[in-house]
């Protein structure tokens, strides 16, 4: 009988799978007032997903399109999207690309570099395999979703606004989750 000494993550079939943008979301939030949440979405994103046969070996790309970030309030997207923050017309996309995966119990912790404004940082996802499924015209499909946290001032997004009783407008931490199907 042999042990094995690393965690048996699952994962889906290797190969090359396309994001597929209508069916996966790029979300990050922020506190605003430091007590409420507000969420955006980007809504143009696209990349891909090459699982390896060792699916430590992965390869996970990401492109967002900074001016696509919707918040439901017409004002703070193009905030948003001005100089204070993305400054889209600079800096047109977001991007990442992994450098590493590996298992962590049933799920895995996904690093990589995330680049903003163009400035390039590492950054780690708990990422979670959701499961895969032939879809009604043949196509396989993979889910996954991934979790993390930036200190966004580390990206240049530095615009803030002290509050009278203390604490900012906006937080520096922002929560970004990835739920993604290809």
């Amino acid at each position: 009988m042999t042990t094995q000494t690393t965690p048996r993550t699952e994962a889906p079939v290797a190969g090359k799978y396309v994001l597929d943008p209508a069916h996966s979301d790029l979300q990050v939030s922020a506190r605003h007032l430091m007590v409420t949440k507000v969420t955006g979405t980007f809504g143009e994103i696209q990349g891909m997903l090459e699982v390896g046969e060792n699916p430590t070996e992965s390869v996970v790309e990401v492109v967002a399109h900074a001016a696509s970030v919707t918040t439901g309030s017409a004002d703070r997207d193009d905030h948003l999207r001005s100089a204070d923050f993305l400054d889209v017309e600079h800096y047109p996309t977001v991007t990442f690309n992994s450098t590493g995966l590996t298992p962590d119990g049933k799920n895995w912790k996904l690093t990589g570099d995330l680049t903003i404004r163009d400035i390039t940082k590492p950054v780690t996802f708990d990422m979670a395999y959701e499961g895969s499924v032939v879809d009604p015209y043949g196509n396989q499909k993979v889910a996954f979703t991934a979790n993390g946290q930036i200190d966004r001032e580390a990206w240049g997004l530095t615009w803030n606004v002290p509050l009278e009783g203390g604490g900012v407008l906006v937080s520096k931490q922002f929560k970004i989750t990835f739920a993604v199907q290809a």
